[in-house]
């Protein structure tokens, strides 16, 4: 800047007053647009991040999971929620959810605040104009006090005035004032910068609320699925306990058991009748969390899907980790709360220098109320500059600089860690869905073993060839199996949905 203010000095103005005034006009407005200080926001390279999804031995293309990695096909962030989640009754849920939750509508509310605010930065650039429609001023003063002005007036035209509370100064006006902050250094550019990279991160906070809502409601209503499904496992046990329990006693009456058998029997029996409230409690737990979700209170639930009709998108792929910055809402929360941070350093740094402001004011003034209106004898104009330099506060400004360049490094780090966890959620979502599809493999083989030694066992306690704990055992792993394969199907749709979340989906 200093160089141009030089060669702007060396060439010659025309003596006309209109150029000389017009060339200064485009020399300040060059000046003001020249000066600005603070670094411009680059986002920072991470090379620490790698190209690719680490996931050990990872082979994604289970019937349950409807997961295919494909290189041609749709980035499976990119997919909207609705064409994801391919089940009626969920997606209506979520459709409730996403108009009544409070989260939501607290997070939609703060956007209107972040918009206004951005509007208010903008009009840092005006002028402040401010009016005063009608003004009345009148001055006492006391005998006292060194009087130079209307009171000696009336001395010299033979008035006595009082020696106490006499006035020296009445005053009647009507004006418009007006004050203009010239953005020298650019720090109402910065202040801009700040409110708009706030606003932004208040929309990526508001998709963030959305894609969390949509997981826990989705997960949320697979747990009402599962513990329908292990009711009515639990029940269908139960009823077999009972069946083997009236077997044992007609056995026992018959004098062909001890009453140690029935005594057992009847243990088991109650067992698989005590699991039946528990299952229910936890439903309707799950039931009030899910109508909370959806903004309303606790109410009956309908369901009609079962795992078996839940569908997914069956061909996406992962994309690259740096994706994630455009995907995740929390990554991109974290790059605009660096570019704010980025934008106070710039408006510290600003402090440091001048301010030029501009003061201006036009209206009427009379000591006479008839004569105010009178425009050519009460007209009056005033046009007052002033810079600003701080000195003595100078070191509590370069202290503020420098501990915005240290929140600056602060936000920096923070953006870089919350890009490695989104990583790292991906990760973990790809090999938790890959490791879940193997442990569902080995319970419905499990199932299967241990379906035929419940068959086996009744067979043979029918015959007189097993005993009653035979049994017992055998209806206990049943049951045990059957519930594990429902809470691992379970565990595969949720996690079906986090993948979906990790990498950013949920918001389109």
């Amino acid at each position: 800047m200093k160089k141009m203010i030089d060669i702007l000095a060396s060439k010659r103005l025309p003596n006309n007053g209109s150029w000389i005034g017009a060339g200064f006009i485009l020399f300040l407005f060059i000046l003001i647009s020249s000066c600005k200080v603070g670094q411009r926001y680059e986002r920072p390279e991470f090379n620490e991040i790698s190209d690719e999804f680490y996931v050990k031995d990872s082979v994604l293309n289970d019937s349950l999971a409807r997961t295919t990695i494909s290189r041609d096909s749709l980035m499976m962030s990119q997919i909207p929620w609705k064409e994801f989640i391919e089940d009626s009754i969920l997606t209506a849920l979520i459709d409730t959810a996403l108009v009544n939750n409070i989260d939501l509508q607290k997070a939609m509310r703060n956007i209107d605040i972040g918009e206004e605010y951005l509007a208010q930065s903008r009009a840092n650039f005006l002028p402040s104009v401010n009016a005063t429609p009608l003004g009345f001023r009148r001055e006492y003063y006391s005998e006292n006090y060194n009087n130079y002005g209307s009171n000696r007036a009336r001395r010299n035209h033979g008035e006595n005035p009082p020696t106490s509370l006499y006035t020296e100064r009445l005053e009647y006006s009507s004006a418009l004032q007006s004050n203009w902050e010239l953005d020298i250094w650019g720090k109402l550019r910065w202040k801009k910068e700040a409110a708009r990279a706030a606003f932004m991160k208040s929309q990526e906070f508001k998709k963030a609320v959305q894609t969390e809502l949509i997981a826990e409601v989705a997960s949320t209503y697979y747990n009402l699925i599962m513990l329908r499904s292990q009711v009515e496992v639990a029940q269908k046990n139960y009823a077999l306990n009972d069946s083997t329990y009236n077997i044992v006693k007609l056995q026992y009456d018959a004098g062909e058991t001890t009453s140690l058998a029935l005594r057992q029997t009847k243990s088991q029996q109650l067992k698989a009748k005590s699991l039946i409230p528990q299952l229910e409690r936890e439903y309707i737990v799950q039931e009030n969390k899910l109508n909370r979700l959806l903004g309303r209170s606790p109410r009956n639930i309908e369901l009609n899907s079962d795992f078996d009709e839940v569908q997914f998108q069956s061909k996406y792929n992962m994309g690259v980790p740096i994706k994630l910055i455009q995907n995740r809402p929390d990554v991109a929360m974290a790059e605009y709360e660096l570019m704010r941070k980025n934008a106070n350093a710039g408006v510290a740094e600003a402090l440091k220098y001048p301010s030029l402001t501009i003061d201006a004011g036009l209206g009427l003034n009379s000591l006479d109320f008839g004569n105010l209106i009178d425009p050519l004898s009460s007209a009056f104009a005033l046009l007052n500059g002033s810079i600003f330099q701080p000195i003595f506060n100078n070191r509590k400004l370069k202290t503020n600089y420098r501990v915005a360049l240290s929140e600056r490094e602060i936000a920096q780090l923070e953006f870089k860690d919350n890009l490695i966890r989104a990583v790292e959620d991906v990760s973990n979502s790809l090999t938790r869905l890959n490791k879940l599809t193997e442990e569902y493999k080995i319970a419905q083989e499990r199932i299967e073993v241990t379906q035929r030694g419940l068959k086996d066992a009744a067979f043979l306690f029918k015959g007189g060839f097993a005993n009653y704990l035979e049994v017992i055992t055998a209806q206990s792993d049943a049951l045990e199996s059957e519930l594990n394969e429902i809470n691992a199907k379970r565990q595969i749709l949720i996690a079906n949905i986090e993948l979906y979340r990790s990498l950013g989906g949920g918001w389109q």
